[in-house]
């Protein structure tokens, strides 16, 4: 008995040394690109992109669940030629941080990331949002609806789902062993399940050659980010059942783009009855797409994105071309 004790013991100072190391490396190879904001409660690590004097809103791209800014960024990129874009790393993600474990629902987050607009200069954005981020951008259209001039939601979550997070999520969620896990196996393990689990949310597209290097997915194996993302998963469903009856509330423009095959975030749970609901929602469904809309289709989802900053536009250039006659 005390052997094995002593090789138990062994083993798990073992997998705390490995993951410190681990963490070190990622670190080190996955540096902050951007530049920090604090807020109240957290501070938000934020990319800019494209010309800041751009006309129309700026577009403010946010990220879903085991995820950060760089899995945005190359829709950022896309649209960054001719507007302002906002990448964020939502609290406890990527390089922002959270002062509690337990503000990890869109209701908290929201709040932050409004706060960061404000400190942005940013008065009102089209918030891009993809999967978790979908709950995340419609409670900021709910708590703030000055804020948001469009949504364009990409496979949202939106309503509760039958089942839960996932039963390793809610161990890590929980006291003492969530935190004993995050620092000895998580990191090792999920070092070695990443990539599949990555080819799985692309799923029936294929990934993307180095897209576990170039989203800087391994940021997620980090103890404290691996907490926050389970607390984040734990708490979506109860968060969602408070928020969605008041989706009809919802007056900004909405562009909901989904796929027909999303196992993640499954349409006829989450997008159709949205767009059922919002007032003025437009549903794109498309065929024989997953998760993963923004990689699957990006110039379609650039277009809506494209479409509704000029619709923001249009009124006040027909103005100015109005006003000189009527002097």
């Amino acid at each position: 008995m005390l052997t094995a004790i002593i090789v138990l013991a062994a083993a798990g100072l073992t997998l705390a040394l490995a993951t410190q190391i681990g963490v070190v490396l990622i670190r080190g190879a996955f540096p902050p690109r951007g530049r920090m904001i604090d807020v109240a409660g957290a501070r938000l690590h934020v990319v800019e992109l494209g010309p800041r004097d751009a006309a129309g809103p700026p577009v403010v791209l946010l990220h879903g669940a085991s995820s950060n800014l760089r899995a945005m960024q190359p829709l950022g990129e896309r649209i960054a030629k001719m507007r302002r874009v906002i990448l964020i790393d939502r609290p406890g993600h990527g390089w922002s941080t959270r002062e509690r474990v337990a503000d990890s629902t869109p209701a908290i987050q929201g709040r932050m990331i409004a706060e960061a607009l404000t400190r942005l200069g940013i008065i009102r954005a089209i918030v891009v949002a993809h999967s978790w981020a979908g709950a995340l951008a419609l409670r900021i259209a709910l708590d703030h609806p000055d804020r948001v001039a469009g949504l364009v939601l990409l496979a949202p979550v939106a309503y509760p789902w039958r089942g839960g997070a996932g039963r390793y999520n809610d161990l890590i969620s929980a006291p003492l062993i969530g935190p004993l896990l995050a620092h000895t196996i998580t990191l090792p393990l999920g070092y070695l399940v990443t990539p599949s689990g990555a080819r799985g949310v692309f799923a029936p597209q294929p990934m993307p050659d180095d897209f576990v290097r170039d989203s800087e997915t391994l940021l997620l194996l980090r103890p404290s980010e691996f907490i926050a993302n389970a607390r984040d998963l734990v708490t979506l469903k109860a968060a969602v059942v408070e928020q969605a009856p008041r989706y009809a509330e919802i007056n900004a423009p909405l562009s909901i783009i989904a796929g027909d095959v999303d196992t993640t975030v499954t349409t006829g749970i989450h997008s159709r009855p949205l767009a059922a609901t919002a007032p003025n929602a437009k549903l794109i469904v498309l065929s024989g797409v997953g998760h993963m809309v923004q990689y699957a289709a990006p110039d379609l989802v650039a277009f809506e994105i494209e479409a509704m900053a000029d619709r923001m536009v249009q009124p006040a250039a027909t103005a100015d071309k109005i006003a000189p006659a009527n002097l």
